[in-house]
């Protein structure tokens, strides 16, 4: 139990930190990152906006299990869509291979979760 406590609040620390860094999706690098994937501004500006959200829904205890579960499908979508617009526009595996280690730590956090859940559930 403690190890899954462990490898919860690590992996979902690290997504948390990551989409954090949507505060800079006004940087010329966001902007020109995602000119060159082909994501409108407005996109770009949604879905950071979108992170923010998740970010908080993801790191707080006190928010229900149901609500956390959107946020990781929301993290999901979006990672799954980082590495499929890489690969369409034909960016060397090294850029997509972020989204997919991401999406990986996002898939441990969750099942971390839920162990944490059931394992509560039963006390």
């Amino acid at each position: 139990m403690k190890t899954t406590k462990i490898i919860y609040w690590v992996t979902t620390s690290i997504i948390c930190l990551f989409a954090s860094t949507a505060i800079f999706m006004n940087s010329k690098m966001a902007i020109d990152g995602a000119t060159h994937l082909g994501i409108p501004r407005w996109l770009g500006l949604e879905v950071s906006i979108g992170q923010l959200i998740g970010l908080v829904l993801l790191i707080i205890p006190a928010i229900p299990a149901k609500v956390k579960e959107w946020a990781y499908v929301g993290f999901g979508i979006m990672y799954i869509s980082a590495a499929v617009a890489h690969i369409a526009v034909g960016d060397p595996l090294n850029n997509t291979i972020m989204a997919v280690v991401f999406f990986g730590l996002l898939l441990t956090s969750y099942t971390s979760f839920h162990k944490l859940q059931k394992a509560k559930s039963r006390y």
